[in-house]
């Protein structure tokens, strides 16, 4: 409980410095009564980031099931949902944005932020002045496409792995395969 001991407040903004001890602030900015009804008296809103690597998955439980899930930039990460309340979270792309998970009558389950990172301890990079190459050492270094990487590089490492991409999807559709 962040509030006074008799407020049943579970929202850090709820202080007894505030001119009404008993009202208190929950996701969304807005006040209520620390009652009954109060929607910060429901499950914890945790504040802290998710924070899955670029092109990796996070799997996430919920309190209680989701209705709907809204995501702020889904150019940095993809939501599915698995079973009413297990949330996988790739990131597509470094950043951040932003998960809310409301439940059947709207309510806030989950709000956090989404921090998508770059899983930097088994990667290198060669700077050449201004320009950037990398490398993914897992063991060995081979190159790897990331955004910020010089352009002739990056085209040249995209074009390379669509070129494998189509060759296995190729070699999995078979040699009596239909064109």
């Amino acid at each position: 409980m962040f509030g006074p001991k008799d407020s049943d407040c579970h929202d850090r903004s709820c202080r007894k410095d505030q001119p009404s001890p008993r009202t208190c602030r929950y996701a969304g900015g807005r006040r209520c009564r620390a009652g009954r009804n109060c929607p910060a008296n429901g499950p914890r809103v945790r504040r802290h980031h998710v924070t899955p690597d670029d092109l990796q998955s996070q799997l996430l439980p919920l309190a209680r099931p989701a209705a709907e899930i809204i995501i702020g930039n889904p150019a940095i990460a993809d939501v599915t949902v698995q079973s009413g309340n297990l949330l996988v979270i790739t990131g597509k792309s470094f950043g951040i944005t932003n998960l809310i998970a409301l439940d059947a009558k709207r309510q806030i389950i989950f709000d956090r932020r989404i921090l998508v990172k770059r899983d930097d301890v088994r990667v290198v990079n060669l700077q050449r002045g201004a320009l950037r190459q990398t490398f993914n050492c897992t063991p060995q270094c081979n190159p790897t496409v990331t955004i910020g990487d010089e352009q002739a590089y990056f085209d040249a490492m995209l074009k390379s792995a669509e070129k494998k991409s189509a060759m296995s999807e190729k070699a999995a559709d078979g040699p009596g395969a239909s064109q």
